[in-house]
C-alpha cells in the first residue's frame, strides 16, 4: 500500500513555537505540509484566565484535550468544563471560544480538520506590534477565520 504521507514523530518541547494573540505561546507538532492538509496540531501553553476572544472557523473543526490544567469552553449557546484528560469539540461555524480558569497555567492539544490553521498563527507572529484589531481581523479573514466577539473573561467572567 503506497501512502502520500510519510510517517513521523515530534518530540517534547519540538516544533515551531510562536506567539499568539493573547500572549501564550503555541507550538506547531503536525502542519499542512506534514499531514497532507488533513490535519493541524497545536499545543497551546495558556496563562491563568487566557483565551482567545469569541470567533468562528469557516473550514476546521476542533478538537481540544486539556493536557493539564481546568478549562471553560464556549461553543454555540453551550458552556463545557474540561480538566486534564478531558475534551471538548467544536464544529466549522460555531462561534466558540476557551479559557483557562485554573491557577496555574493549562496546556491544550488543538487539532483542526482539515489542516491550515497554523498559518493563521505563523501570519500573526510575523507582524510588527503592538497588533491592533483591524490587523488581527485581518489575518484572521485571510485564514477563514472571523473575530465575532470578546474572550471568555469579558463576555462571561467569573
Amino acid at each position: 500500500m503506497r501512502h502520500s504521507t510519510a510517517p513521523f514523530a515530534v518530540r517534547s518541547g519540538e516544533g515551531p513555537v510562536l506567539e499568539t494573540p493573547t500572549g501564550d505561546s503555541v507550538t506547531v507538532k503536525a502542519d499542512t505540509r506534514s499531514t497532507n492538509g488533513s490535519l493541524t496540531i497545536l499545543e497551546l501553553l495558556v496563562a491563568p484566565g487566557s483565551g482567545p476572544a469569541t470567533h468562528v472557523h469557516l473550514r476546521e473543526d476542533e478538537v481540544w484535550y486539556v493536557l493539564a490544567g481546568e478549562f471553560r469552553f464556549k461553543a454555540g449557546d453551550t458552556m463545557h468544563h474540561a480538566s486534564t484528560g478531558g475534551m471538548a469539540f467544536g464544529p466549522r461555524g460555531t462561534p466558540h471560544a476557551f479559557q483557562n480558569v485554573g491557577a496555574e497555567p493549562g496546556r491544550l492539544l488543538i487539532i483542526t480538520s482539515p489542516s491550515g490553521v497554523e498559518r493563521f498563527f505563523t501570519q500573526f507572529a510575523a507582524l510588527p506590534g503592538p497588533v491592533d484589531a483591524a490587523a488581527l481581523g485581518a489575518v484572521g479573514t485571510a485564514n477563514w477565520i472571523e473575530f465575532v466577539g470578546p474572550p471568555l473573561a469579558v463576555s462571561h467572567p467569573r
